[in-house]
């Protein structure tokens, strides 16, 4: 008897009102990295970051999507507060960050889509990517840098791009899922 519904089973475009629905995986501000275990239904731990470094923001994926890395694709959530794994959240999306993770020769895309809960004050006027400060960008785009160098993996980055770009990334990784 399983107690949680499958997130990954949920839609995650709402395609009426233009939202995408971001399953939380990592809450902001925490050096725990979670993920979803199908086997047993739940979101279990997977690592911990190293001492001094934390998530920056809420992260997720979209459920019913396979990313060109395996797994569903990625999402940067703006919100006001930490979520908490396995919440699903409405949420819209304002860009992408493209990226290629080397891992030994090979080159995977790993692309990490920036959107803002749609329930939210601090970000409510964020819209599109350069409504937040380039300063601000350069920080994320570092941490997803230092991120996987902390793994042993080589992370590019190929550039930002807008919310057109992310939805064209969400149909073909739909398409994929």
């Amino acid at each position: 008897m399983k107690s949680l519904a499958d997130p990954t089973k949920l839609k995650p475009l709402d395609k009426k009102e233009g939202l995408v629905q971001v399953i939380i995986e990592n809450p902001a501000n925490s050096r725990n990295k979670f993920a979803y275990d199908p086997d047993q239904g739940i979101f279990a731990l997977k690592k911990v970051l190293p001492a001094g470094m934390v998530f920056p923001y809420d992260f997720g994926f979209l459920p019913q999507t396979l990313a060109p890395d395996g797994d569903p694709i990625d999402v940067l959530l703006l919100m006001d507060e930490p979520a908490f794994p396995g919440c699903a959240v409405r949420a819209r999306l304002v860009g992408v960050i493209e990226g290629e993770q080397l891992d030994g020769k090979k080159k995977i895309r790993n692309d990490r889509l920036i959107a803002v809960a749609e329930a939210n004050h601090q970000y409510a006027n964020v819209r599109k990517l350069k409504d937040l400060p380039s300063q601000w960008m350069k920080e994320v785009q570092d941490f997803f840098v230092n991120y996987h160098n902390l793994e042993g993996k080589k992370y590019r980055l190929l550039g930002c791009r807008g919310a057109d770009a992310a939805m064209t990334l969400i149909k073909e990784a739909m398409k994929a899922g």
